[in-house]
């Protein structure tokens, strides 16, 4: 029997959206070995010299200018028709290509710029099935196209937005964010920390994503005051600059105090982790809700991370940190009161049974085998 062929495309604008296709690829392997997966960055594929310049420029802009970004993302309507029309013209031709020279039976998109390409080509002649995968809590109008025959979401929130956007309930699909089937795994504790030569103590684990916005000095100094009674992890992604600048802190040199770099194994050190502080973007957030920790917020970057973050929150899942006194509350909890953050965890894990890790695989396979999808 011939593999189906899936195709998940994506863009480098962080490190969520791509995580998730490769998360989706890993599930569509482990449920059918009769199933072949390509994950591609599209702009980067395409254009390997110009598209790393405009990444790097988006996120000097994250930085420098948020509320340039929030600004953009409430507007989205009145950029969606202009930003279609050039994506077309950038992408149209060599999306094409690709599209006709790898075949596949599906399409999968896990950012909105190669789902707008994708839908384009659709509309004009291209007869391939797409699926579009919201990869947060929340979904703006350059998520929507006609020509997408399936959703998938995280929430019942989420998809009702869709259908007050006038998508067809038959299109949506309520399957949770995809992560790597690792995070729904609880591995051995303390083999996991024998492997990292971490301590059998209460430990907080703070990261920044993938592209390592780790900028809350004040938060961190503050988080070592508890070190001696404390473990914590920080996870620079690939922010190598960052956490070069904080070995060389003689606050930071001390046994309680880890710094990683990159890592495919975040997944292990959230399951020996009790507390995990981050940005709330929508991939580590659903990693955390996977593994049951306890989060807390800081800076959400106007659009989708406030978006999350308000999801979050609202599900009592994670607190913002609006001064460091909340910090300290949980410190001390830490110390004080550990039996009441295991019980917190064990409630978490036991309210996320909702979420099947592979249903958005499942859809795909489901589509693939029936082969018709709805229009």
């Amino acid at each position: 029997m011939a593999k189906k062929r899936v195709l998940l495309l994506s863009e480098g604008f962080g490190a969520g959206h791509t995580q998730a296709a490769h998360a989706l690829s890993s599930s569509l392997r482990q449920l059918s070995p009769n199933i072949q997966t390509r994950v591609m960055e599209l702009g980067s594929f395409l254009n390997p010299k110009i598209a790393p310049l405009i990444i790097s420029a988006y996120r000097k802009t994250l930085t420098s200018q948020p509320r340039l970004i929030g600004y953009m993302y409430r507007h989205q309507k009145s950029f969606n028709r202009f930003t279609t029309l050039a994506l077309h013209r950038i992408f149209y031709t060599s999306t094409k290509n690709v599209v006709q020279q790898l075949r596949p039976d599906i399409i999968v998109c896990t950012h909105f710029i190669p789902s707008a390409v994708i839908s384009r080509l659709k509309r004009l002649g291209t007869n391939v099935p797409l699926c579009t995968v919201i990869t947060d809590y929340d979904a703006h109008d350059t998520w929507i196209s006609p020509e997408v025959d399936r959703y998938f979401v995280s929430t019942q929130e989420v998809k009702h937005k869709l259908l007050n956007r006038g998508v067809s309930q038959a299109k949506i699909q309520v399957t949770g964010i995809p992560i790597h089937p690792d995070f729904w795994e609880r591995p051995s504790k303390e083999d996991i920390r024998q492997k990292f030569n971490l301590s059998n103590m209460p430990t907080v684990l703070v990261m920044g994503g993938g592209w390592g916005m780790m900028n809350d000095q004040v938060v961190h100094e503050y988080l070592t005051r508890w070190r001696e009674e404390i473990q914590v992890i920080f996870c620079f992604g690939n922010n190598d600059d960052a956490r070069i600048e904080m070995e060389n802190n003689p606050r930071y040199q001390h046994p309680n105090i880890r710094l990683f770099g990159f890592t495919r194994e975040v997944d292990k050190l959230m399951e020996v982790s009790d507390l995990l502080v981050t940005k709330p973007g929508g991939m580590t957030c659903t990693e955390g809700l996977a593994k049951g920790i306890p989060m807390l917020f800081h800076h959400p970057l106007p659009g989708q991370e406030e978006e999350n973050f308000h999801y979050f929150t609202a599900q009592g899942l994670g607190e913002p940190i609006v001064s460091l006194e909340v910090i300290g509350k949980w410190m001390n909890m830490l110390i004080n009161q550990y039996d009441l953050i295991v019980k917190r965890r064990s409630q978490n894990l036991e309210n996320i049974q909702r979420y099947h890790p592979m249903q958005s695989a499942r859809s795909i396979i489901d589509m693939l085998e029936n082969e018709k999808v709805h229009s």
